[in-house]
């Protein structure tokens, strides 16, 4: 048969019991869809169980007067136009805004600092990573037992020291209304660092080599480098590390519990704790749960505010 004539004719007929290619392409096509849909399905249903659904529902009882007992009231914005007199409720919020302010600023610099350390090729280079990020896994309550023994006003070590370098009166630390939340955030940074020191290394990592070495070349030094080449380098990093930071230290909750309870007084007092009383301890869980909301919003807006300055300042 001459090549004409097969040209005329057309292809020849698909023999009996083989799919055409584009069938089984997309037979393939669903086939992976379906595999991949049966790895995130769990993850999808536990979370619209564990998290989505009971946040829809503390959105519904922030509007309530409920006490665990009985029907659930609705009060329309009652709960939060208390909140707005509440006084123990500003004091827990401006505490956390406190915490944050010291928070913050201070564990970035800790575990930037350990960062570029622990980056350079050191003897030992790999257990001190290892001792820097223990205590990010270390128990909280033995994290905030020790720590309560270091801090002691009469018998601490960190007193001792004090004394010993000449400070005649040092701080009551956590026994002083001025002094307890510094000695939180000092406890803090020091459990935090190692997580975020981690984040630091992956992303010191990523700064190309070259650049270093052209700025030594022309003469730049330790310092200028590292603002004009490593920083720059880091803002992505930099900036998934303190909305990261921001989100925590608004939530900051187990720390403050087990070390001070809120006191001495009030001094402690943030706002997760104040939901944890109002819900937990005098079962207000409408009122407990239009506080819960107002955290929501405000890390919500927080980091809205970050999102945008990093937006501008890449632009």
């Amino acid at each position: 048969m001459t090549t004409t004539e097969t040209a005329r004719r057309g292809p020849a007929p698909q023999q009996s019991g083989q799919a055409p290619p584009k069938r089984r392409r997309s037979a393939l096509r669903r086939r992976n869809a379906l595999i991949g849909w049966s790895f995130i399905l769990p993850n999808f249903i536990g979370f619209g169980f564990l998290t989505l659904l009971p946040v829809l529902i503390l959105f519904y009882m922030a509007f309530t007067n409920w006490n665990v007992f009985g029907k659930a009231d609705w009060v329309g914005l009652a709960n939060f136009e208390r909140l707005l007199g509440d006084g123990s409720f500003r004091i827990a919020f401006v505490n956390t805004l406190y915490y944050s302010v010291l928070h913050i600023p201070l564990t970035i610099v800790v575990s930037l600092g350990l960062a570029l350390l622990l980056n350079n090729k050191l003897r030992g280079v790999a257990f001190f990573r290892t001792a820097a990020f223990f205590p990010y896994i270390t128990s909280i309550v033995a994290i905030a037992v020790v720590w309560n023994l270091l801090f002691s006003p009469d018998y601490g070590p960190v007193n001792e020291i004090l004394r010993a370098v000449g400070i005649t009166e040092p701080p009551g630390w956590l026994t002083s209304s001025d002094w307890a939340m510094p000695a939180v955030v000092i406890v803090s940074t020091w459990r935090d660092m190692g997580y975020y020191m981690i984040l630091f290394l992956a992303g010191l990592q990523t700064v190309p080599r070259e650049l270093h070495e052209a700025a030594r070349v022309d003469g730049a030094s330790v310092w200028q480098r590292f603002v004009n080449v490593t920083l720059p380098c880091l803002r992505p990093t930099m900036f998934f590390v303190t909305v990261m930071l921001t989100i925590n230290s608004f939530k900051i909750f187990d720390l403050i519990l087990v070390m001070t309870d809120g006191g001495p007084g009030q001094s402690t007092l943030v706002l997760s704790q104040f939901i944890y009383k109002k819900g937990f301890e005098e079962s207000q869980f409408g009122y407990a749960s239009a506080a819960a909301v107002a955290l929501f919003f405000l890390c919500i807006l927080v980091t809205i505010g970050q999102f945008l300055w990093n937006k501008k300042r890449s632009a």
